[in-house]
């Protein structure tokens, strides 16, 4: 009996001790239930306040509107329009096969199109956007919102994409814009803070130039989903900033015309005010049509863009290095006379060809010019005369003088990314790039402007314009909405020793076009409105053998990448100059017969818009 209650007690106590201890375990798990509740509703409510305002709260951007392009009259060279695009995001979607599929149907794609879109799925991430569709017709856009209720994850969205109404007509001003890839996100913190899923951005020309002005910013939605993800309610709309319109010097219709003339070839037609240096038209041929990569450009499209022997994707303006041929011998006259090396009594003996140290220069005319003056010289283009000017002038002097007016040197700085210097050589230049010293006969044949010298036609088109102008330094801009940013205030530096030297130039420059020998006189205009004067020059692509003059070939007669280039300087009206332009067509023969006509034709244009575009400036003046 005394055993068994010692056993009763035992049995007590232990139980007691269970009981205690499991109470005491069932305390402390409510105290850390309460201090947990306490510490999320109280201590983190805002944390999670936070979290679940992101599951029930959704932020869209939307797609910037981007700024646009004018011309100087206001006509929209670069606009935009709504794009209805079709948005997925794998990781949202249920069941992704079935959507995919249910799109196909829905959007009726090819088999190929539907595959492109797969393989854009894999690879992207899971929670980043795929694109389905870029450019929906209202159509298509419509019947994806009426059967939106079987197509979670699914987002039709307005979107604003790039269009150039004019087409090919400024590509090589304008640029394109393309999708942004990494890179571009990457190094554009603009184009990083406003990105949004297939946002367009400039590639090249001003749109690339430009592009931290014209992007503008995102506009913001805020709006409340279910459990499901579904929009139930808008709760916040914030308005993004439409980017820069920029308004340009460039007119239309002159811009119109330079395409038109320079169809189915290959070069460059530059306009430029004297004064201002407004660049008026800047076309390079052939071009595209810029449209074609907004949506992203076609194997085939991009084929044959790539692959045409013209090159349609080089800005032959800009880029394009070619010797300037006889369009260069203004500035050698010029130069010889301010370093009074000549007058204009000097003259020389042109029999077709100068004999120098063994070697034959040859002029273009076989019979030669007999004796010429400078003015004579300058009018029927004669090489003979040239040769000895540059011999007696020497390189580095005309170099000189070249670097002065424009050549050699970038025409708008870093403005286009693409521009090339081209080059005037001198004898410290070949020794440096070449390690050799200059020769005698280099001189001569830079003279006529072959041999090393390479000139862009935006930089003859500036040479131009300041011999038009009485020699006075310009720079030429192309955006009118603002200041040029090149331009001290010091603008009109005189480029010359003697100013009657210019005029000189001038003069002879007259009879070049429209005097009895000149020759360009047949692309004359009688009428002092429109009249102009001018420089032929053609540009040896090919050496010329003694064997290709006895042939004596046309120009149609030669095959074609063997062709001499053809380039024309001018300026007008020749009485009240405003005016200056140089055509270049690639592989186009003779300067006279192929250039000179085409800058007839702008020059009744140009002048003709002239009155417009001064009431514009009157008109701006006044609000002012």
């Amino acid at each position: 009996m005394i055993n068994s209650s010692s056993d009763n007690v035992k049995k007590i106590g232990s139980i007691n001790r269970r009981m205690f201890i499991t109470g005491s375990l069932k305390f402390l798990i409510m105290i850390g239930l309460v201090s947990r509740l306490f510490f999320l509703q109280v201590k983190e409510n805002k944390k999670y306040l936070t979290l679940s305002d992101k599951n029930r709260i959704r932020e869209w951007k939307l797609a910037p509107v981007r700024g646009e392009f004018h011309d100087y009259f206001g006509n929209v060279i670069a606009g935009n329009f709504e794009a209805y695009q079709l948005h997925v995001i794998p990781e949202q979607v249920e069941d992704f096969r079935y959507v995919i599929y249910r799109l196909k149907d829905l959007l009726e794609l090819s088999e190929k199109e539907f595959q492109k879109v797969l393989k854009k799925k894999n690879e992207i991430k899971p929670w980043e956007t795929l694109i389905v569709a870029d450019n929906l017709s209202w159509n298509k856009f419509s019947k994806i919102n009426n059967h939106l209720y079987d197509l979670n994850g699914v987002k039709p969205v307005i979107s604003i994409s790039r269009n150039y109404p004019y087409g090919d007509n400024f590509t090589h001003v304008l640029g394109y814009v393309s999708q942004a890839n990494e890179k571009d996100i990457e190094t554009n913190e603009s184009i990083k803070k406003n990105f949004v899923p297939g946002l367009k951005i400039g590639k090249a020309g001003l749109e690339k130039s430009y592009e931290k002005d014209l992007i503008g910013t995102n506009d913001i939605e805020r709006y409340e989903v279910n459990a499901y993800g579904r929009r139930i309610s808008q709760l916040e709309f914030q308005k993004g900033e439409k980017g820069k319109t920029l308004k340009l010097t460039l007119d239309v219709e002159v811009q119109k015309l330079a395409n038109e003339l320079l169809k189915d070839q290959a070069g460059s037609i530059c306009v430029m005010d004297i004064f201002t240096g407004e660049v008026i038209a800047m076309h390079s041929s052939p071009s595209f049509d810029p449209n074609l990569f907004v949506f992203g450009i076609s194997k085939d499209d991009w084929q044959i863009i790539r692959n045409d022997h013209m090159k349609p994707l080089v800005n032959k303006t800009l880029q394009g290095n070619y010797s300037p041929g006889s369009t260069i011998k203004p500035i050698v006259a010029l130069s010889a006379l301010e370093n009074g090396i000549i007058n204009t009594n000097f003259t020389v003996k042109c029999t077709g060809k100068t004999e120098m140290y063994g070697q034959t220069y040859h002029c273009w005319k076989k019979e030669g010019h007999g004796f010429v003056s400078l003015r004579n010289a300058m009018k029927q283009s004669c090489d003979t005369y040239f040769y000895e000017i540059a011999r007696k002038l020497g390189v580095d002097k005309l170099s000189q003088t070249a670097k002065k007016f424009g050549l050699g040197d970038k025409v708008f700085g870093d403005l286009f990314d693409i521009e090339k210097k081209g080059l005037i050589p001198n004898t410290e230049w070949k020794k440096n790039a070449l390690g050799k010293g200059w020769l005698l006969g280099e001189t001569m044949i830079t003279g006529i402007g072959q041999g090393y010298i390479q000139t862009t036609p935006i930089q003859l088109c500036l040479m131009t314009a300041q011999i038009a102008n009485g020699g006075y330094k310009i720079y030429p801009k192309i955006i009118a909405s603002e200041e040029n940013k090149n331009q001290p205030e010091d603008k009109f530096t005189p480029l010359y020793e003697n100013s009657k030297n210019i005029k000189i130039v001038q003069d002879a420059m007259f009879g070049s076009t429209n005097e009895v020998m000149g020759t360009s006189y047949r692309s004359r205009i009688d009428d002092l409105k429109y009249q102009f004067a001018g420089k032929t020059g053609t540009a040896q692509v090919k050496k010329i053998t003694e064997r290709d003059r006895e042939l004596d070939l046309k120009t149609f007669e030669i095959p074609y990448e063997e062709r001499d280039h053809a380039l024309y300087i001018a300026y007008g009206p020749y009485i009240n100059p405003r005016y200056a332009l140089s055509v270049l067509v690639e592989h186009g023969g003779n300067g006279s017969t192929t250039a000179a006509p085409m800058a007839k034709k702008l020059f009744k244009l140009i002048i003709d818009r002239h009155t417009l575009r001064q009431t514009i400036n009157k008109k701006k003046y006044l609000e002012i």
